[in-house]
Protein backbone atom coordinates (compact mmCIF):
# COMPACT_ATOMS: atom_id res chain seq x y z
CA UNK A 1 0.00 0.00 0.00
CA UNK A 2 1.92 3.08 -1.23
CA UNK A 3 1.73 6.38 0.62
CA UNK A 4 2.46 10.04 0.03
CA UNK A 5 3.67 12.32 2.86
CA UNK A 6 3.39 16.09 2.46
CA UNK A 7 5.15 18.66 4.66
CA UNK A 8 3.70 22.09 3.97
CA UNK A 9 4.94 24.67 4.71
CA UNK A 10 8.54 24.09 5.79
CA UNK A 11 9.07 26.29 8.87
CA UNK A 12 11.87 28.43 10.30
CA UNK A 13 13.25 29.25 6.86
CA UNK A 14 12.94 32.37 4.71
CA UNK A 15 10.02 31.94 2.33
CA UNK A 16 7.67 29.04 1.76
CA UNK A 17 8.13 25.55 0.37
CA UNK A 18 6.83 22.05 0.86
CA UNK A 19 8.22 18.52 0.91
CA UNK A 20 6.58 15.43 -0.58
CA UNK A 21 7.79 11.95 0.35
CA UNK A 22 6.56 8.88 -1.52
CA UNK A 23 6.59 5.57 0.39
CA UNK A 24 6.38 2.08 -1.13
CA UNK A 25 4.27 -0.84 0.07
CA UNK A 26 6.89 -1.76 2.68
CA UNK A 27 6.84 1.77 4.17
CA UNK A 28 10.26 2.62 2.75
CA UNK A 29 11.03 5.93 1.06
CA UNK A 30 10.80 5.62 -2.72
CA UNK A 31 11.28 9.28 -3.64
CA UNK A 32 11.31 12.69 -1.94
CA UNK A 33 11.19 16.21 -3.29
CA UNK A 34 11.57 19.75 -1.99
CA UNK A 35 9.10 21.95 -3.89
CA UNK A 36 9.39 25.73 -4.18
CA UNK A 37 5.77 26.75 -4.50
CA UNK A 38 6.02 30.49 -5.12
CA UNK A 39 6.90 32.02 -8.48
CA UNK A 40 9.56 34.73 -8.76
CA UNK A 41 9.31 36.75 -11.95
CA UNK A 42 11.93 39.46 -11.45
CA UNK A 43 13.91 38.46 -14.55
CA UNK A 44 10.88 39.32 -16.66
CA UNK A 45 9.39 42.39 -15.07
CA UNK A 46 12.69 44.32 -14.81
CA UNK A 47 12.96 44.21 -18.60
CA UNK A 48 12.33 47.62 -20.09
CA UNK A 49 13.39 49.47 -16.94
CA UNK A 50 16.41 51.85 -16.93
CA UNK A 51 19.52 49.94 -15.87
CA UNK A 52 20.36 52.30 -13.01
CA UNK A 53 17.19 51.25 -11.19
CA UNK A 54 18.39 47.67 -10.79
CA UNK A 55 20.33 47.91 -7.47
CA UNK A 56 17.27 49.35 -5.71
CA UNK A 57 14.60 47.43 -7.61
CA UNK A 58 15.94 43.85 -7.47
CA UNK A 59 16.73 43.91 -3.75
CA UNK A 60 12.94 43.72 -3.26
CA UNK A 61 13.48 40.03 -3.92
CA UNK A 62 14.23 39.70 -0.22
CA UNK A 63 13.75 41.39 3.13
CA UNK A 64 16.36 39.20 4.82
CA UNK A 65 19.35 39.59 2.47
CA UNK A 66 18.55 42.64 0.30
CA UNK A 67 22.13 43.91 0.53
CA UNK A 68 23.33 40.84 -1.37
CA UNK A 69 21.04 41.60 -4.35
CA UNK A 70 21.73 45.34 -4.05
CA UNK A 71 25.49 44.81 -4.36
CA UNK A 72 25.38 42.02 -6.95
CA UNK A 73 23.30 44.26 -9.22
CA UNK A 74 25.60 47.22 -8.55
CA UNK A 75 28.64 45.10 -9.44
CA UNK A 76 27.03 44.07 -12.73
CA UNK A 77 26.29 47.71 -13.53
CA UNK A 78 29.86 48.71 -12.65
CA UNK A 79 30.86 46.74 -15.74
CA UNK A 80 28.17 48.41 -17.85
CA UNK A 81 29.24 51.94 -16.87
CA UNK A 82 32.90 51.12 -17.43
CA UNK A 83 34.05 51.01 -13.81
CA UNK A 84 35.43 47.47 -14.01
CA UNK A 85 34.34 44.19 -12.46
CA UNK A 86 34.80 44.57 -8.72
CA UNK A 87 38.30 46.01 -8.68
CA UNK A 88 37.90 49.31 -10.54
CA UNK A 89 36.18 51.42 -7.87
CA UNK A 90 37.79 54.06 -5.72
CA UNK A 91 39.18 52.96 -2.36
CA UNK A 92 36.24 54.42 -0.45
CA UNK A 93 33.79 52.94 -2.95
CA UNK A 94 35.04 49.38 -2.59
CA UNK A 95 35.58 49.54 1.18
CA UNK A 96 32.18 51.05 1.94
CA UNK A 97 30.55 48.33 -0.13
CA UNK A 98 32.61 45.71 1.69
CA UNK A 99 31.60 47.13 5.06
CA UNK A 100 27.95 47.04 3.99
CA UNK A 101 28.32 43.46 2.74
CA UNK A 102 30.12 42.15 5.81
CA UNK A 103 27.52 43.80 8.04
CA UNK A 104 24.81 42.03 6.02
CA UNK A 105 26.62 38.70 6.30
CA UNK A 106 27.08 39.12 10.02
CA UNK A 107 23.44 39.88 10.82
CA UNK A 108 22.04 37.25 8.44
CA UNK A 109 24.21 34.43 9.80
CA UNK A 110 23.42 35.45 13.38
CA UNK A 111 19.69 35.51 12.63
CA UNK A 112 19.86 32.03 11.16
CA UNK A 113 21.94 30.41 13.88
CA UNK A 114 20.45 31.96 17.01
CA UNK A 115 16.83 32.44 15.97
CA UNK A 116 16.16 29.61 13.52
CA UNK A 117 18.60 26.79 14.30
CA UNK A 118 19.69 27.01 17.95
CA UNK A 119 16.28 25.77 19.20
CA UNK A 120 16.99 22.41 17.56
CA UNK A 121 20.34 22.17 19.33
CA UNK A 122 19.11 23.28 22.74
CA UNK A 123 15.95 21.18 22.87
CA UNK A 124 16.62 18.35 20.41
CA UNK A 125 15.07 17.62 17.04
CA UNK A 126 12.16 15.90 18.76
CA UNK A 127 11.85 18.36 21.64
CA UNK A 128 8.59 19.99 22.66
CA UNK A 129 7.59 22.19 19.68
CA UNK A 130 5.98 24.68 22.06
CA UNK A 131 9.43 25.25 23.53
CA UNK A 132 11.58 24.68 20.44
CA UNK A 133 11.67 28.29 19.24
CA UNK A 134 13.45 31.58 19.98
CA UNK A 135 11.17 32.28 22.96
CA UNK A 136 12.16 28.92 24.38
CA UNK A 137 15.82 29.78 23.83
CA UNK A 138 15.37 33.01 25.78
CA UNK A 139 13.73 31.16 28.65
CA UNK A 140 16.35 28.38 28.69
CA UNK A 141 19.53 30.36 27.96
CA UNK A 142 18.97 34.07 28.36
CA UNK A 143 22.60 34.99 27.68
CA UNK A 144 22.62 33.13 24.36
CA UNK A 145 19.37 34.79 23.27
CA UNK A 146 20.60 38.27 24.21
CA UNK A 147 23.81 37.74 22.29
CA UNK A 148 21.87 36.71 19.21
CA UNK A 149 19.59 39.73 19.36
CA UNK A 150 22.37 42.25 19.99
CA UNK A 151 24.73 40.80 17.38
CA UNK A 152 22.02 41.02 14.74
CA UNK A 153 21.25 44.58 15.82
CA UNK A 154 24.91 45.53 15.39
CA UNK A 155 24.97 44.12 11.86
CA UNK A 156 21.84 46.04 10.99
CA UNK A 157 23.42 49.25 12.27
CA UNK A 158 26.38 48.65 9.96
CA UNK A 159 23.93 48.35 7.06
CA UNK A 160 22.05 51.50 8.12
CA UNK A 161 25.20 53.60 8.22
CA UNK A 162 26.50 52.35 4.87
CA UNK A 163 23.29 51.86 2.85
CA UNK A 164 21.14 54.62 4.34
CA UNK A 165 18.65 52.33 6.10
CA UNK A 166 18.53 48.82 7.52
CA UNK A 167 16.34 47.27 4.81
CA UNK A 168 16.36 48.14 1.09
CA UNK A 169 18.96 50.89 1.28
CA UNK A 170 20.47 52.88 -1.59
CA UNK A 171 24.18 53.09 -0.72
CA UNK A 172 25.56 51.44 -3.87
CA UNK A 173 25.16 53.06 -7.29
CA UNK A 174 26.62 52.08 -10.69
CA UNK A 175 30.32 52.83 -10.44
CA UNK A 176 30.51 53.37 -6.70
CA UNK A 177 28.55 54.62 -3.71
CA UNK A 178 26.50 57.67 -2.74
CA UNK A 179 27.94 58.32 0.74
CA UNK A 180 31.05 57.76 2.80
CA UNK A 181 31.30 57.06 6.54
CA UNK A 182 31.69 60.05 8.81
CA UNK A 183 33.92 59.98 11.89
CA UNK A 184 30.81 60.15 14.07
CA UNK A 185 29.26 57.18 12.29
CA UNK A 186 32.50 55.25 12.51
CA UNK A 187 32.82 55.86 16.25
CA UNK A 188 29.20 54.79 16.80
CA UNK A 189 30.19 51.31 15.63
CA UNK A 190 33.80 51.20 16.71
CA UNK A 191 33.62 52.78 20.15
CA UNK A 192 29.98 52.44 21.19
CA UNK A 193 29.06 51.37 24.73
CA UNK A 194 28.98 47.64 25.44
CA UNK A 195 27.78 45.56 23.82
CA UNK A 196 27.27 47.68 20.71
CA UNK A 197 30.87 47.94 19.52
CA UNK A 198 33.14 46.00 17.19
CA UNK A 199 35.35 44.49 19.89
CA UNK A 200 32.35 42.99 21.68
CA UNK A 201 31.11 41.49 18.42
CA UNK A 202 34.44 39.68 17.96
CA UNK A 203 34.26 38.39 21.54
CA UNK A 204 30.69 37.14 21.16
CA UNK A 205 31.51 35.53 17.79
CA UNK A 206 34.16 33.43 19.49
CA UNK A 207 31.62 32.49 22.19
CA UNK A 208 29.08 31.38 19.57
CA UNK A 209 31.68 29.12 18.01
CA UNK A 210 32.51 27.65 21.41
CA UNK A 211 28.80 26.94 21.96
CA UNK A 212 28.49 24.99 18.72
CA UNK A 213 31.76 23.12 19.19
CA UNK A 214 30.59 22.10 22.66
CA UNK A 215 27.34 20.79 21.21
CA UNK A 216 29.26 18.95 18.50
CA UNK A 217 31.56 17.33 21.04
CA UNK A 218 28.58 16.08 23.03
CA UNK A 219 26.66 14.89 19.94
CA UNK A 220 29.45 14.02 17.53
CA UNK A 221 27.92 10.94 15.89
CA UNK A 222 24.58 12.59 15.19
CA UNK A 223 26.08 15.87 13.91
CA UNK A 224 28.56 14.08 11.66
CA UNK A 225 26.16 11.54 10.18
CA UNK A 226 22.98 13.58 9.79
CA UNK A 227 22.34 14.21 6.06
CA UNK A 228 26.00 13.62 5.21
CA UNK A 229 26.71 12.82 1.56
CA UNK A 230 29.50 13.57 -0.95
CA UNK A 231 29.16 16.48 -3.37
CA UNK A 232 31.00 19.08 -5.40
CA UNK A 233 31.44 22.53 -3.85
CA UNK A 234 31.53 25.94 -5.57
CA UNK A 235 32.33 29.44 -4.37
CA UNK A 236 34.17 32.61 -5.16
CA UNK A 237 37.71 33.02 -3.83
CA UNK A 238 40.23 35.83 -3.94
CA UNK A 239 42.77 35.46 -6.73
CA UNK A 240 45.35 34.18 -4.24
CA UNK A 241 42.90 31.55 -2.97
CA UNK A 242 41.85 33.45 0.15
CA UNK A 243 38.28 33.48 1.45
CA UNK A 244 36.52 36.53 -0.01
CA UNK A 245 32.79 37.23 -0.16
CA UNK A 246 32.86 40.46 -2.22
CA UNK A 247 35.10 39.87 -5.24
CA UNK A 248 37.24 37.18 -6.82
CA UNK A 249 37.16 34.24 -9.23
CA UNK A 250 35.00 31.12 -9.36
CA UNK A 251 36.43 27.84 -8.09
CA UNK A 252 34.88 24.42 -7.58
CA UNK A 253 36.21 21.23 -6.00
CA UNK A 254 34.84 17.70 -5.95
CA UNK A 255 34.09 15.61 -2.86
CA UNK A 256 37.76 14.62 -2.55
CA UNK A 257 39.13 18.14 -2.96
CA UNK A 258 40.21 17.99 -6.61
CA UNK A 259 39.76 21.35 -8.35
CA UNK A 260 37.18 20.91 -11.13
CA UNK A 261 36.63 24.61 -11.93
CA UNK A 262 39.89 26.48 -11.70
CA UNK A 263 39.60 30.17 -10.79
CA UNK A 264 37.61 31.35 -13.81
CA UNK A 265 36.36 34.88 -14.52
CA UNK A 266 32.72 35.09 -13.45
CA UNK A 267 31.93 37.35 -16.43
CA UNK A 268 32.08 34.09 -18.38
CA UNK A 269 29.88 32.08 -16.00
CA UNK A 270 27.59 30.96 -18.85
CA UNK A 271 30.47 28.93 -20.29
CA UNK A 272 30.61 26.81 -17.15
CA UNK A 273 27.16 26.71 -15.51
CA UNK A 274 23.88 25.46 -16.92
CA UNK A 275 20.41 25.43 -15.31
CA UNK A 276 18.00 22.50 -15.57
CA UNK A 277 14.21 22.96 -15.32
CA UNK A 278 12.00 20.33 -13.65
CA UNK A 279 8.24 20.37 -13.85
CA UNK A 280 7.55 20.03 -10.09
CA UNK A 281 9.41 23.15 -8.86
CA UNK A 282 9.66 26.84 -9.79
CA UNK A 283 13.35 26.71 -8.80
CA UNK A 284 15.94 25.59 -11.35
CA UNK A 285 18.75 23.07 -10.82
CA UNK A 286 22.22 24.45 -11.75
CA UNK A 287 25.17 22.21 -12.62
CA UNK A 288 28.67 22.46 -14.11
CA UNK A 289 28.34 21.94 -17.86
CA UNK A 290 31.50 19.89 -18.19
CA UNK A 291 30.22 17.24 -15.77
CA UNK A 292 26.54 17.14 -16.78
CA UNK A 293 23.31 17.03 -14.78
CA UNK A 294 24.08 13.82 -12.91
CA UNK A 295 27.64 14.59 -11.79
CA UNK A 296 27.92 18.38 -12.10
CA UNK A 297 25.63 19.58 -9.28
CA UNK A 298 27.29 21.32 -6.33
CA UNK A 299 26.77 22.89 -2.95
CA UNK A 300 27.30 26.58 -2.16
CA UNK A 301 27.31 28.56 1.08
CA UNK A 302 29.44 28.38 4.25
CA UNK A 303 30.32 24.68 3.94
CA UNK A 304 31.34 25.08 0.29
CA UNK A 305 33.26 28.31 0.87
CA UNK A 306 35.45 26.75 3.54
CA UNK A 307 35.95 23.67 1.37
CA UNK A 308 37.04 25.74 -1.61
CA UNK A 309 39.22 28.51 -0.16
CA UNK A 310 42.85 28.06 0.88
CA UNK A 311 42.87 30.29 3.95
CA UNK A 312 40.98 32.93 5.97
CA UNK A 313 42.61 36.38 5.77
CA UNK A 314 41.95 37.34 9.43
CA UNK A 315 43.86 35.79 12.36
CA UNK A 316 41.11 34.51 14.66
CA UNK A 317 39.06 33.06 11.81
CA UNK A 318 42.20 31.46 10.35
CA UNK A 319 42.88 29.70 13.66
CA UNK A 320 39.32 28.33 13.70
CA UNK A 321 39.60 27.42 10.00
CA UNK A 322 42.69 25.32 10.68
CA UNK A 323 40.84 23.40 13.41
CA UNK A 324 37.86 22.95 11.12
CA UNK A 325 39.99 21.63 8.25
CA UNK A 326 41.94 19.32 10.54
CA UNK A 327 38.70 17.59 11.52
CA UNK A 328 38.45 16.11 8.00
CA UNK A 329 42.23 15.82 7.52
CA UNK A 330 42.18 18.64 5.00
CA UNK A 331 39.58 16.98 2.78
CA UNK A 332 36.28 18.70 1.90
CA UNK A 333 33.65 18.52 4.62
CA UNK A 334 30.47 16.87 3.30
CA UNK A 335 28.46 16.85 6.55
CA UNK A 336 25.33 18.99 6.27
CA UNK A 337 25.12 20.02 9.94
CA UNK A 338 28.69 21.29 9.70
CA UNK A 339 27.20 24.16 7.71
CA UNK A 340 26.60 25.69 11.15
CA UNK A 341 30.24 25.30 12.19
CA UNK A 342 31.39 26.91 8.93
CA UNK A 343 28.74 29.62 9.28
CA UNK A 344 30.01 30.66 12.69
CA UNK A 345 33.62 30.79 11.48
CA UNK A 346 32.34 33.22 8.84
CA UNK A 347 30.59 35.23 11.57
CA UNK A 348 33.92 35.60 13.38
CA UNK A 349 35.70 36.56 10.15
CA UNK A 350 33.04 39.20 9.42
CA UNK A 351 33.42 40.68 12.90
CA UNK A 352 37.19 40.94 12.40
CA UNK A 353 36.83 42.51 8.95
CA UNK A 354 34.23 45.02 10.16
CA UNK A 355 36.55 46.10 12.98
CA UNK A 356 39.48 46.46 10.57
CA UNK A 357 37.45 48.44 8.02
CA UNK A 358 36.15 50.82 10.69
CA UNK A 359 39.78 51.70 11.46
CA UNK A 360 40.54 52.42 7.79
CA UNK A 361 40.76 56.18 7.02
CA UNK A 362 39.82 55.53 3.37
CA UNK A 363 36.18 55.36 4.50
CA UNK A 364 36.20 59.14 4.95
CA UNK A 365 37.38 59.87 1.40
CA UNK A 366 35.02 61.76 -0.92
CA UNK A 367 35.81 60.35 -4.38
CA UNK A 368 32.75 58.15 -4.49
CA UNK A 369 32.06 57.25 -8.16
CA UNK A 370 34.05 56.32 -11.27
CA UNK A 371 32.82 55.83 -14.83
CA UNK A 372 34.35 54.83 -18.14
CA UNK A 373 33.25 53.54 -21.51
CA UNK A 374 29.72 52.15 -21.43
CA UNK A 375 29.09 48.51 -22.27
CA UNK A 376 25.90 46.62 -22.98
CA UNK A 377 26.49 43.57 -20.77
CA UNK A 378 27.60 43.11 -17.19
CA UNK A 379 27.74 40.28 -14.67
CA UNK A 380 27.96 40.81 -10.93
CA UNK A 381 28.84 37.93 -8.61
CA UNK A 382 29.42 37.82 -4.88
CA UNK A 383 29.00 35.43 -2.00
CA UNK A 384 25.65 36.04 -0.35
CA UNK A 385 25.18 34.55 3.14
CA UNK A 386 23.54 31.49 1.59
CA UNK A 387 26.05 31.06 -1.24
CA UNK A 388 27.21 32.27 -4.63
CA UNK A 389 24.86 34.84 -6.20
CA UNK A 390 24.83 35.73 -9.92
CA UNK A 391 23.29 38.87 -11.45
CA UNK A 392 23.53 39.23 -15.23
CA UNK A 393 22.11 42.22 -17.14
CA UNK A 394 22.11 43.34 -20.76
CA UNK A 395 20.90 46.75 -21.99
CA UNK A 396 20.10 48.43 -25.30
CA UNK A 397 21.20 51.80 -26.70
CA UNK A 398 18.38 53.50 -24.78
CA UNK A 399 19.82 52.25 -21.46
CA UNK A 400 16.88 49.90 -20.89
CA UNK A 401 17.30 46.37 -19.59
CA UNK A 402 16.72 43.78 -22.30
CA UNK A 403 17.84 40.67 -20.38
CA UNK A 404 18.19 39.74 -16.74
CA UNK A 405 19.32 36.41 -15.34
CA UNK A 406 19.59 35.87 -11.59
CA UNK A 407 20.91 32.65 -10.11
CA UNK A 408 20.28 33.05 -6.40
CA UNK A 409 22.19 31.16 -3.74
CA UNK A 410 19.37 28.81 -2.80
CA UNK A 411 18.90 27.90 -6.47
CA UNK A 412 22.51 26.72 -6.52
CA UNK A 413 21.74 24.58 -3.46
CA UNK A 414 18.53 23.11 -4.89
CA UNK A 415 19.88 19.65 -5.75
CA UNK A 416 21.84 19.18 -2.49
CA UNK A 417 18.83 20.30 -0.43
CA UNK A 418 16.72 17.69 -2.21
CA UNK A 419 19.36 15.08 -1.48
CA UNK A 420 19.50 16.13 2.16
CA UNK A 421 15.72 15.72 2.39
CA UNK A 422 15.92 12.27 0.79
CA UNK A 423 18.79 11.20 3.05
CA UNK A 424 16.90 12.29 6.16
CA UNK A 425 13.58 10.84 5.02
CA UNK A 426 15.21 7.46 4.48
CA UNK A 427 16.88 7.57 7.89
CA UNK A 428 13.79 8.72 9.80
CA UNK A 429 10.80 7.23 8.00
CA UNK A 430 11.78 3.86 6.54
CA UNK A 431 9.72 1.08 8.06
CA UNK A 432 7.38 3.39 10.00
CA UNK A 433 3.61 3.53 9.61
CA UNK A 434 3.04 6.49 11.93
CA UNK A 435 4.30 10.04 11.60
CA UNK A 436 5.85 11.70 14.65
CA UNK A 437 6.54 15.38 15.18
CA UNK A 438 10.24 14.59 15.59
CA UNK A 439 10.32 12.95 12.17
CA UNK A 440 8.72 16.02 10.64
CA UNK A 441 11.18 18.38 12.26
CA UNK A 442 14.21 16.26 11.30
CA UNK A 443 13.35 16.74 7.63
CA UNK A 444 13.12 20.48 8.23
CA UNK A 445 16.44 20.47 10.12
CA UNK A 446 18.09 19.06 6.99
CA UNK A 447 16.68 21.93 4.93
CA UNK A 448 17.43 24.56 7.58
CA UNK A 449 21.14 23.66 7.58
CA UNK A 450 21.36 25.36 4.17
CA UNK A 451 19.57 28.48 5.48
CA UNK A 452 17.45 28.60 2.32
CA UNK A 453 15.67 31.73 1.12
CA UNK A 454 13.01 29.71 -0.64
CA UNK A 455 11.12 32.51 -2.37
CA UNK A 456 13.22 35.52 -1.33
CA UNK A 457 10.32 36.54 0.93
CA UNK A 458 10.09 37.62 4.57
CA UNK A 459 8.35 35.64 7.29
CA UNK A 460 4.78 36.31 8.34
CA UNK A 461 3.94 36.74 12.00
CA UNK A 462 1.51 34.33 13.61
CA UNK A 463 0.88 30.61 13.38
CA UNK A 464 2.20 28.82 10.30
CA UNK A 465 1.07 25.16 10.52
CA UNK A 466 3.11 22.24 9.25
CA UNK A 467 1.11 19.30 7.96
CA UNK A 468 2.13 15.79 6.96
CA UNK A 469 -0.44 13.45 5.48
CA UNK A 470 0.04 9.78 4.57
CA UNK A 471 -2.23 8.81 1.66
CA UNK A 472 -2.54 5.30 0.24
CA UNK A 473 -2.81 4.36 -3.41
CA UNK A 474 -6.59 4.57 -3.16
CA UNK A 475 -6.23 8.21 -2.10
CA UNK A 476 -7.40 7.50 1.45
CA UNK A 477 -5.74 9.17 4.43
CA UNK A 478 -3.76 6.66 6.50
CA UNK A 479 -2.21 9.09 8.97
CA UNK A 480 -2.17 12.85 9.44
CA UNK A 481 -0.23 15.12 11.78
CA UNK A 482 -0.29 18.91 12.19
CA UNK A 483 1.95 21.22 14.19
Amino acid sequence: MSKKITIEPVTRVEGHGKVTIYMDDQNNVRESRLHIVEFRGFERFVQGRPYWEMPVLVQRLCGICPVSHHLAAAKALDVIVGAGAGDGLTAVGEKMRRLMHYGQFFQSHVLHFFHLSSPDFLFGFDGDPLKRNIIGVAMENRELAVQGVMMRKFGQEVIRLTAGKKVHGTGAVPGGINKNLTIEERDELLKGPDPMNADKMVEWSVAALDFFKGYHKANRKMVDEFAAFPSNHLSMVRKDGAFDIYHGVLRAVDAEGKIILNDVDYQDYENYIEEEVRDWSYMKFPYLKEYGKEQGWYRVGPLARLNVCDFMPTPLAQKEFEEYKAYTNGKPNNMSLHYHWARLIEVLHCAEVIRDLLNDPDLQNEDLVVKGEKRHRGVGVLEAPRGTLFHHYEINDDDLVTLANLIVSTTNNNEPMNRAVNHTANAMLNGHTEITEGMMNAVEVAIRAYDPCLSCATHALGQMPLEITMINNENRIVDHKTK
